[in-house]
């Protein structure tokens, strides 16, 4: 499975967020990388906002470009705000909503959880990610002791992280509903998806 396992503090820069969670070393130099990144006063065209804009989302969620393309496909063929339809594919998938009920501290530790096999829907075991998840489903994390240790471990990491409101979180159990899909109000994204929609369509 591919993933990006390139230097992160360095692409937080570029963008000006902390793409993959805090870092010190953004909070230092918060400025672009390289030798001209403080005095940069470069004017980006608007091909270059809607790249940087989709390289934001890209990064962010820790998916490759062929996959992203395919969620903004699917989206576009959804009835409905492309942008605000794609916010909620990325939003839905199984390794998304695994790190909002608080069994990743990150995305990614969330993504292997997944792909490791830790995790059922709907008492099933599912390992791919990028899986979609309905309203009314169910996730759990699979009845075996080192499944539950490490999502245990996980929940007592990510306390600081409110579980939004259209997940429901059973501690006891380990298992997480869908409540409803979520609104882009609710998502607030890193990145402008209507840039993105307008990148991808030209």
């Amino acid at each position: 499975m591919a993933r990006y396992t390139g230097p992160r503090t360095r692409v937080s820069r570029r963008f000006g967020i902390p793409i993959f969670g805090a870092s010190k070393y953004l909070e230092r130099r918060n400025y672009p990388p390289g030798v001209h990144g403080p005095k940069s006063r470069r004017k980006f065209s608007d091909y270059a906002i809607g790249l940087m804009e989709k390289q934001k989302l890209r990064y962010f969620y820790g998916l490759q470009e062929r996959q992203f393309r395919r969620v903004y496909e699917k989206a576009l063929r959804m009835r409905g705000v492309t942008g605000e339809k794609m916010l909620q594919l990325l939003e839905t998938r199984l390794d998304s909503v695994v790190y909002h009920g608080g069994f990743g501290i990150t995305r990614p530790q969330a993504r292997q959880l997944v792909s490791h096999g830790h995790v059922k829907v709907n008492g099933r075991k599912v390992s791919v990610p990028s899986y979609l998840v309905k309203v009314n489903d169910v996730v759990e994390v699979k009845d075996h002791a080192v499944s539950k240790q490490l999502a245990g471990k996980c929940l007592e990491g990510s306390t600081a992280r409110v579980v939004p409101d259209w997940v429901a979180l059973d501690r006891d159990h380990l298992k997480i509903k869908l409540l409803r899909v979520p609104s882009r109000e609710e998502i607030n994204p890193v990145a402008n998806e209507q840039a993105i929609v307008e990148f991808y369509s030209r």
